[in-house]
């Protein structure tokens, strides 16, 4: 599972090494060669979007998570892990109640076109489905641990399932 995490670190690399290159390009066009293109800027958001989905479903630590936790520091273990338990059950079944609609509109949304590059909409928001599915994945195994009697530290690092 190492490997994995490995991997979608790499992808997490990968995608900001697109961004960076893709402003420096655009700089240069536009500044060097007076001639302003938008298709670098296009392919920064495309890549910057998926970034952000693929690093939150894959790389991110549950433990690395902004949470407003001032009410769970005043309960024991036992009860932090039941409250714990309680809101991912809430996420898992909100995400999976959305899923079916998810999934309609990103196929819905091969109809549309990016301006400049034509990428298909549905390719481009195709990553929100694999974040969904990640966090229902992950807040899964967040319950399976509780039960278990272990804290949400222990491994909650997708690469970890």
């Amino acid at each position: 599972m190492a490997l994995l995490a490995r991997a979608a670190e790499a992808v997490a690399a990968a995608l900001l090494a697109v961004i960076f290159l893709a402003f420096i390009l655009q700089i240069a066009l536009r500044y060097l060669f007076d001639l302003p293109v938008g298709w670098t800027a296009e392919i920064s958001l495309v890549a910057w979007l998926w970034l952000i989905l693929w690093g939150a479903a894959f790389v991110l630590r549950d433990a690395e998570e902004i949470r407003i936790d001032l009410l769970r520091a005043l309960f024991g273990r036992r009860t932090q892990r039941v409250l714990a338990s309680l809101g991912s059950i809430a996420t898992v079944l909100l995400f999976a109640l959305a899923l079916p609609a998810t999934w309609d509109y990103v196929s819905f949304m091969k109809v549309e076109k990016t301006s400049y590059l034509k990428i298909p909409f549905n390719w481009l928001y195709s990553v929100y489905l694999l974040f969904a599915v990640a966090v229902i994945a992950r807040h899964l195994w967040l319950v399976f641990n509780a039960l278990r009697g272990r804290d949400a530290e222990a491994s909650t690092h997708i690469g970890s399932l």
